[in-house]
């Protein structure tokens, strides 16, 4: 069974995409599918539509119809770290710079799960 895995992140480069600071100010997510081989199956971006660039809702909320199995990043609020507990969305903290090098992290098992939200909007790593 393939696994859904989404990151904020600043650029569109794919696996050389450099991780957001915080979750919600994230100009785009990457989403990045596994297979049960632990390979990627399948690798996009999307921009980032809430309210602060322009658009609707709360990233955290807008995410959430992606239908993500993991959320990998290096901060986010209170309310979006419980709106994923919520919907059953494993929230880990990542641990590198890029796209790729979070995924190394997380095939290697050493990121460990976000269990405090930031309070403010800037960066949390």
């Amino acid at each position: 069974m393939t696994k859904k895995i989404i990151m904020a992140v600043e650029d569109q480069r794919g696996l050389g995409s450099r991780l957001a600071g915080h979750f919600g100010r994230a100009p785009y997510f990457a989403l990045v599918e596994i297979d049960e081989r632990g390979e990627i199956a399948d690798i996009k971006t999307i921009a980032n539509f809430d309210e602060h660039f322009g658009g609707r809702g709360h990233a955290h909320e807008n995410i959430l119809s992606e239908r993500p199995d993991i959320l990998i990043v290096y901060g986010m609020g209170p309310r979006g770290l419980a709106s994923m507990a919520e919907a059953g969305v494993t929230v880990l903290k990542a641990e590198g710079d890029t796209v790729q090098e979070v995924l190394v992290a997380y095939r290697e098992k050493r990121l460990k799960e976000l269990t405090e939200g930031c309070d403010h909007g800037h960066h949390c790593h």
